[in-house]
């Protein structure tokens, strides 16, 4: 199942994942992020996703993961991927997805999800959270200052 999360509004989206996610629950799901890119004109968006409750992915689930992100890649500043124990796990899962549009991606413990949604909205990270990068290029990279709020 994917939720949105009630902290979703201006510069960021949020959503969080449980238990195992098929190709139907990201088919109900990417209108509600289709609307927040529509919203946001040509302006960048950050992506919060809360994967701690995460059990699985299809297949099929994937496929349209990559579907949708190939199609809307040049609207997603950055992806804060929150969640699982070890984050080697979250990256093999979500990195050829973010991989795919070069979003600059970081990984937060479920702990940290305040401080997650500080870098989404701002690209600045709390002094007492460990910057855990996954990805660094994206192509909004050099695009900060009109990101930033």
């Amino acid at each position: 199942m994917i939720e949105r999360l009630k902290e979703t509004g201006g510069w960021a989206f949020g959503f969080k994942v449980t238990g195992k996610v098929t190709e139907a629950d990201v088919k109900a799901f990417e209108p509600q992020l289709e609307f927040a890119i529509a919203e946001r004109k040509k302006r960048p968006l950050g992506i919060l996703a809360d994967v701690s409750e995460m059990d699985s992915v299809d297949l099929a689930a994937r496929w349209e993961e990559l579907r949708f992100l190939h199609k809307y890649s040049e609207h997603i500043a950055r992806v804060a991927l929150v969640g699982a124990s070890k984050w080697e796990d979250v990256v093999s899962t979500f990195v050829g997805g973010t991989m795919l549009f070069t979003a600059e991606t970081h990984y937060f413990h479920p702990s940290e999800i305040q401080q997650a949604w500080l870098w989404v909205k701002t690209a600045k990270h709390a002094n007492d959270v460990p910057v855990r990068p996954i990805y660094q290029g994206g192509i909004w990279k050099d695009n900060q200052e009109e990101f930033n709020l």
